[in-house]
């Protein structure tokens, strides 16, 4: 039996699954216990006596998997067309994770940011932004307006996906750049999720184009 196109992307999306849950799940096994010491609290120890960044800061971390896992299977063609009620309980769970719990937790925490006011307006606009987006995406869906449904689910996904692409640009900053970590933390809080949602925006052109063409008739050849 030969592999189809949908075989093949469920695998890759499988394995994607794995990884990126792999990669935040290591993230968050340094902070249990409920650790004060480790990870990117060693850059917090200033604001560890204010309660309600501690708090915002283990509600987002330990939550953001959950996110990261019911986002994944919204992209799931397979999931869609043969577990549709399925695909519904992992979107709200998603969305009521992300308007609910990680995202206002994130939101909390980006009034706190290292490197002053550049890097503070760039968290708060991430966090605002992946609040408008998953929340207009919930509209969306309601109104069954599922094309825009999708795509505002791809640029929230793609700022969720921000937790991993964040660590990625620091581990590429320290390898590779000789930058001060100050103006470091300044471009990685625009340049961590900007870019996912560049990528975004692109893939978003490319399904209303092809849906374009989908719709254009099909004109007959003259006769001669």
């Amino acid at each position: 039996m030969q592999p189809t196109f949908k075989n093949i992307s469920g695998i890759i999306l499988l394995t994607m699954l794995a990884y990126f849950s792999w990669l935040l799940l290591k993230i968050i096994s340094v902070y249990v216990p409920l650790q004060t010491n480790a990870g990117f609290l060693l850059l917090k120890q200033d604001y560890l006596h204010i309660d309600v960044w501690r708090t915002a800061f283990y509600i987002h971390v330990f939550s953001s998997i959950f996110a990261l896992l019911a986002g994944f299977t919204q992209f799931s063609p397979i999931l869609l067309k043969t577990k549709p009620t399925l695909h519904r309980a992992f979107g709200y769970s998603y969305v009521i994770n992300i308007l609910c719990i990680t995202g206002p937790a994130g939101l909390i925490m980006s009034y706190y940011a290292n490197g002053g006011t550049i890097a503070i307006a760039g968290f708060l606009t991430l966090s605002i932004l992946w609040l408008s987006f998953t929340a207009l995406a919930l509209i969306k869906a309601v109104r069954k307006n599922f094309a825009a449904h999708k795509y505002f689910m791809i640029r929230s996904f793609a700022l969720t996906l921000s937790a991993i692409s964040l660590r990625g640009w620091k581990a590429l900053f320290e390898e590779f750049s000789s930058i001060n970590p100050t103006d470091r933390y300044r471009i990685i809080a625009w340049l961590g999720w900007g870019l996912n949602l560049v990528v975004a925006e692109i893939i978003i052109a490319r399904l209303i184009r092809k849906k374009q063409l989908r719709s254009q008739p099909i004109l007959s050849k003259p006769s001669q």
